[in-house]
C-alpha cells in the first residue's frame, strides 16, 4: 500500500523553528517529485514547497522563500521541511504528496495533480 506519513508538528513559539518529515513507502520514491503543501483553518489548500527527484531541484512558495528548506534523503525515503522564523501564520495542518513532477508556476507550488496524498501533522504557532 502508498503511504506518507507526515510527522514532527507541535507548538511552537513565535521565531521558533521546526523540522516535519514525511516517510514515503509502497512506491518507487526516487521516481516522484515530493510536495510539502499546508491547509489553515478556512483557508484554501496552499503548496508551501516541492523537491525534484529527477535532478535534486527545490522550489518553494513566495509567501514561504527563505524561512523554509526542503531535503531528501533517499537512503529513509523520506523529505524533510525544516521550517525557520515561523509566525502565527504558518499554524496549518502540514501533509505532503508525491507526484511525477513539481508543478510551479506565478511564485506557487501547485498540488492539484499529486498523485498520492498523505496524511497532515498539525502546526500551532503561537503570537
Amino acid at each position: 500500500d502508498v503511504q506518507l506519513q507526515a510527522s514532527g508538528g507541535g507548538l511552537v513559539r513565535t521565531g521558533g523553528s521546526l523540522r516535519l518529515s514525511c516517510a514515503a513507502s509502497g512506491f518507487t520514491f526516487d521516481n516522484y517529485a515530493i510536495t510539502w503543501f499546508r491547509q489553515a483553518p478556512g483557508k484554501e489548500r496552499e503548496g508551501v514547497s516541492c523537491f525534484s527527484h529527477s535532478d535534486g531541484s527545490s522550489y518553494y512558495a513566495d509567501s514561504v522563500k527563505g524561512r523554509f528548506t526542503i531535503a531528501s534523503d533517499s537512503a529513509k525515503n523520506t523529505v524533510y521541511l525544516q521550517i525557520n522564523n515561523m509566525k502565527p501564520e504558518d499554524t496549518a495542518v502540514y501533509s505532503c504528496s508525491a507526484s511525477t513532477r513539481c508543478w510551479v508556476g506565478w511564485g506557487k507550488i501547485l498540488v492539484d495533480d499529486s498523485d498520492y496524498w498523505g496524511q497532515g501533522t498539525l502546526v500551532t504557532v503561537s503570537s
